[in-house]
């Protein structure tokens, strides 16, 4: 069934937030470039009339491009709302998926997108199978993947009763970016990476994901999740997957997955010790966030990974919202040379040579090296090797993974044992650990972050200390 293309999308959620903001513009994108070529089936609560549907699916679109419509533009919109269909009901009730048959009209590979609340997808997913819609069908679940362990288990336990895993494709966007993606390209097209990208050479690796924002009327959500979940365990997790495994035997998608899978088995469970969770002052008086909350919006962490490649090497992670900037960058420092042969040496901001990531808002990579200043005296200074790269023109990332998905190429998805492996990592934490730190808006984070790291260490804040760069 792998290379046969789904026959027709069904997005439950069709009338929510998810929808308006990414499914459109993706699904208008698709259509522009003569790949969507099913009809598109939306599915939700809302006793909406299918014009009712048209005119939000239209908003949706204008919004996503400023308003500014061509012809051309208008003939693709057309083109697009002549697809759609839409299906009114309960998720509990039988006939709703009575219903989603009679509009499939006979297609015998539908994708069914689950852009719906988490407590839903066991739901749907059971009405799908017993309405026999499961059958040569596959299915798009956006993350989060469970809560924890157990939840994640029970979750794939469920989706296993209806699909087959090789018709399960957990979304995340974060990976269909096209940055995220040129990681497992940057590592294996380049041979002058693979001699020092090891225990022996590297010292540490630190990734930060921040946003100078805050949770923008999501409480109801966030008290639920918190930075761990919501960030931490799927995508920093998915970076350090990318930059940690093994090469692949092939670019099939099966040999990326189980690499992949290989390293959060090799990564140690958390102990409190290893965690500082941050909380941005200001966050309880959010509505619906409980007046004493103890959910985090900031999250670092120490991580190891007991394989033969990073025995050792510890990995940073930080995340969190209300804080200086809204950027994701990568650092990977490399050890000192073994003889300092030059007195000048030690780096202007204390760090050795190092490669850099950027991954949010441009794309960057950087490689930090010493050089000679001009003179007599071996006196140098430390300089970054930079590339900026040029986007214009990438796909949007519901573009490409929802493409992928109803191609049944799953290299950009998760698969069950990776996600599970996962949530064993962060499992020992999610209820056992110490209360949050308050920290002030517009800053890196609470202080106590910074003991993570040990003496001597501190913190990539992207932007703000290094020499050359965007």
């Amino acid at each position: 069934m792998r290379e046969l293309r789904s026959d027709a999308l069904v997005v439950f959620g069709v009338t929510g937030d998810l929808a308006h903001k990414q499914i459109f513009p993706a699904l208008f994108e698709m259509e522009k470039r003569g790949v969507l070529k099913t009809p598109v089936i939306g599915v939700a609560f809302p006793n909406w009339s299918l014009d009712r549907l048209k005119r939000r699916v239209a908003d949706s679109i204008r919004h996503a491009m400023g308003g500014q419509m061509s012809r051309s533009d208008q003939r693709t919109l057309d083109a697009l709302l002549a697809r759609i269909k839409y299906v009114s009901g309960d998720y509990t009730d039988p006939a709703t998926f009575v219903a989603i048959k009679q509009a499939l009209h006979g297609a015998r590979r539908p994708a069914h997108y689950l852009a719906i609340p988490p407590a839903l997808f066991q739901t749907v997913i059971r009405g799908l199978g017993a309405a026999g819609l499961a059958k040569d069908a596959r299915v798009i679940v956006e993350k989060p993947f469970g809560r924890d362990l157990a939840s994640a288990r029970e979750l794939n336990r469920v989706a296993h009763a209806a699909f087959a895993e090789d018709s399960i494709f957990r979304i995340d966007h974060f990976l269909g970016k096209e940055a995220i993606m040129n990681i497992l390209y940057y590592r294996f097209a380049n041979s002058f990476l693979e001699p020092i990208w090891n225990r022996n050479y590297v010292s540490s690796v630190q990734i930060t994901m921040a946003e100078n924002f805050g949770i923008k009327k999501r409480g109801a959500f966030y008290e639920t999740a918190g930075c761990l979940r919501d960030v931490i365990e799927n995508h920093l997790f998915q970076i350090i997957a990318l930059l940690a495994m093994e090469a692949p035997s092939t670019r099939d998608y099966g040999a990326v997955q189980a690499e992949k899978a290989k390293v959060f088995e090799a990564m140690r469970p958390l102990r409190p010790a290893d965690l500082v969770r941050g909380q941005y002052a200001g966050y309880r008086k959010e509505p619906d966030v409980a007046r004493d909350s103890d959910v985090e919006t900031f999250c670092a962490l120490r991580l190891y990974i007991d394989s033969w490649r990073w025995d050792g090497v510890p990995w940073y992670l930080r995340s969190g919202k209300c804080m200086a900037t809204t950027a994701t960058e990568i650092l990977v420092e490399l050890k000192a040379p073994p003889q300092r042969l030059f007195a000048d040496s030690q780096p202007k901001h204390g760090r050795e040579n190092y490669l850099r990531f950027r991954l949010s808002p441009d794309a960057a990579i950087a490689l930090a090296t010493r050089v000679k200043t001009p003179g007599e005296e071996f006196v140098g200074q430390q300089q970054e090797l930079f590339l900026c790269e040029a986007l214009a023109g990438q796909e949007m990332p519901y573009e490409r993974l929802l493409g992928d998905a109803m191609r049944g190429n799953g290299a950009l998805f998760t698969r069950q044992d990776a996600v599970e492996a996962a949530w064993a990592v962060v499992d020992p934490v999610l209820k056992k650990h110490d209360p949050v730190h308050v920290y002030k808006r517009g800053s890196w984070g609470p202080k106590a972050a910074d003991a993570l790291l040990g003496p001597g260490g501190s913190w990539h804040n992207p932007g703000a200390d290094v020499e050359n760069g965007c």
